[in-house]
Formats: structure tokens, sequence, C-alpha cells
């Protein structure tokens, strides 16, 4: 029988397989929901319900994980572990309690919450729409020990009232625990699932701590009289660059003594929040290729000679050193737009000065 955190990371990687998938005619990454469908059905009636009866939420859901993993390589691509699209690789870090496994959870299951509640707000959905707030006081929370103040700021001399499109979170998270997290057996639970759980949180609490208001003015002449304002999520990009600073202050944890809960290894550690990543194990070092694993060296990689930080050669190539190149190819140039309406261009040779890792 397959255990919980065996179905977790079988579901994480049906969903990246098929995110990572091109077309051969070299179109943009693309998803294929039927794939994830078809391939979850032995995961439980869970998902196959959610697949018979709104199809078009498994289609956000696939475009909120290829945001998640486009954002995780946006993110480590000049570090020595890279957020590899090799899902085989991929599929070691993900068996692994380590920073990099943490952030992969996290900046998917927002990923996920991002899509749907986008979907929402622009009208592809049938299942929901924009939210509107009835008055500046209301607080929305998820659970006791979550809460999320949502305010607007007075105009002055005016008044302000919800109105407008706002982003609905509330569906968003739904539909992101929905799928992205594994509801344990009453009574059970293990160290692995529980890190996995509480990193999926983290990374949807990352959108929700930075829900911004946006007003637009009413009146006569462009007075500002009275304004209606709305929440707005933030954008991935700002999602992506506040996970990885929890990245960077991850706390390192281990099972408490009831066997149910976690706590920080430190002891003069603070009591865990819910909206840092965690771990329990020490990363490796990615220098060397190791498929047992998952990780595949930085030999070949591009790295910058004049840097210091993690992108410099000597931080990169671990020490090994590094090689100067000069690589040439062609790229459009001299373009010109000819009435009407097209743009001709000329092709022409560049060369250009890369240091690779040995």
């Amino acid at each position: 029988m397959m255990l919980p955190m065996q179905k977790h990371v079988l579901l994480f990687l049906i969903i990246l397989n098929t995110t990572l998938q091109r077309r051969v005619d070299g179109n943009p990454l693309v998803m294929d929901p039927n794939s994830i469908c078809r391939r979850t059905r032995t995961l439980g009636s869970r998902h196959t319900d959610l697949c018979q009866s709104q199809p078009e939420i498994i289609q956000e859901v696939a475009k909120g994980a290829r945001m998640g993993i486009r954002e995780c390589q946006h993110q480590f691509h000049n570090r020595r572990w890279n957020c590899t699209s090799q899902s085989r690789n991929l599929a070691k870090i993900l068996q692994q309690d380590i920073r990099e496994t943490a952030f992969v959870y996290a900046i998917t299951a927002a990923g996920v919450l991002h899509a749907v509640t986008q979907a929402c707000s622009q009208g592809a959905l049938p299942q929901c729409g924009c939210v509107t707030l009835q008055s500046s006081s209301q607080t929305h929370h998820d659970s006791p020990a979550e809460e999320v103040p949502i305010q607007a700021s007075p105009v002055q001399n005016g008044r302000w009232e919800w109105g407008g499109c706002g982003d609905d979170v509330d569906f968003g998270n739904e539909k992101s625990r929905q799928f992205m997290d594994i509801r344990q057996r009453k009574g059970k639970s293990d160290i692995r699932t529980l890190i996995d759980l509480h990193n999926n949180e983290a990374g949807r609490l990352a959108i929700r701590i930075q829900m911004r208001t946006e007003c637009k003015c009413h009146g006569l002449s462009g007075s500002c009289t009275l304004r209606s304002c709305w929440r707005k999520m933030p954008l991935f990009r700002q999602v992506g660059d506040y996970l990885m600073q929890s990245f960077h202050t991850a706390v390192r944890v281990m099972g408490g003594n009831d066997g149910k809960s976690l706590v920080p290894i430190d002891p003069d550690a603070p009591p865990l929040d819910a909206n840092v990543l965690i771990y329990s194990a020490e990363s490796p070092d990615f220098c060397q290729a190791n498929q047992r694993t998952g990780t595949e060296g930085t030999q070949g990689r591009v790295c910058n000679s004049t840097e210091t930080g993690p992108g410099g050669c000597d931080s990169l190539c671990c020490g090994k050193g590094f090689a100067d190149y000069t690589l040439e190819h062609e790229e459009n140039c001299l373009c010109r737009f000819h009435w009407c309406c097209e743009v001709q261009c000329q092709r022409c040779s560049v060369r250009k000065d890369v240091s690779l890792c040995l």
C-alpha cells in the first residue's frame, strides 16, 4: 500500500512532469490537464471527482505549477542547485527534507493559489469571480492561528468603500489545499508529511501576507469625493522574492515528543511561525553529480568571473576552476518596420565571452 508521503511526491511529480514537457515544435511550456487526471486516478477519488466535475480548475492548477517551477528556476538560476527541470533528479530532491525541497513545495502551492485566484478575477471560471468586502473593519482568517487584516486607507477629505474587483484568495486557497495537500489519516502522521504541509501553507501565506489595497477615485471633474477600494494579490515575482528570503532563514526542525508536532532543533529558537520555511536535513553541496541524491553538479555551468556572490565562478564552480570561451551565434539585428505591417530584420553574427565551470 502506498504511504501518504509517497502519494504526495508522486502527485507532485505528475504535476511537474506534465508541466515541464515541451511541444516538439518549440512552443512555450504547456500543460495537459487530461494527463494529470489520467495519472492521478490511483491516488484517490478526491482528485478524480475534481477532474470530472471541474476540469477548468485542473487547467489553472497546471498553470500554477508551471508558474511555480519557472519562478523557482529564476530564483536559483545562479546557484549550485538551479531548480532542475529534469523530473528524475527533481524526484530525488523532493524525497529529501532539505531547504530546496521546502522552497519547491512552497512556491508551487503559492503558484496554484495565484493562478486559480487570477482566473476567478478574470471571469475565466464559472465557480468563482471577484469578491467585494463590506466594511473596512472586516478581517479575513483561514484558521484561528492565521489572521490577515484587510484594511483600506480613508481618502483625505472624502470617503471610501469596498468595491471594484477584489481577488478571491479564499477560493484559490481552497483549491490549492485540495490539490496540493495530502490529507492524513486520523491519528496518524509523519515528520516528512508535516513538514511538506507546513511549507505548502507557508507558500500560500506568502500571498496573503502581501495582499495590497488598490483604489479608484470617483467624483466630478476628477475630484476624489468617493473612492472604491479592493484587495489585489502581489505579483508572483514578489511572492518568489518573499519565499527566497524565507529560504535563507529556514528553520531546521525535528519531531516533537508527541510524535505529531514539529519543534526547532535549536532550543533557543522561537516557536515556529506559519510563514517560515522548515526542513529537517542539511542540503548536499551540489558540487558533484550524484544520481542517488539527484544532484547534477556544476560542471559546464556558466558563471561570472567578476562576481563574488552565488553566481560567481569561485562559488558556483566549488573551487574547481573555470575556463573562458568565446561563443558565436546569430540573432536578429537592424530590424525595420515596413508599412503595413511587417518587420524585416537582418541576421548578425554575435560573439560572446563566457566562463564555464570545470
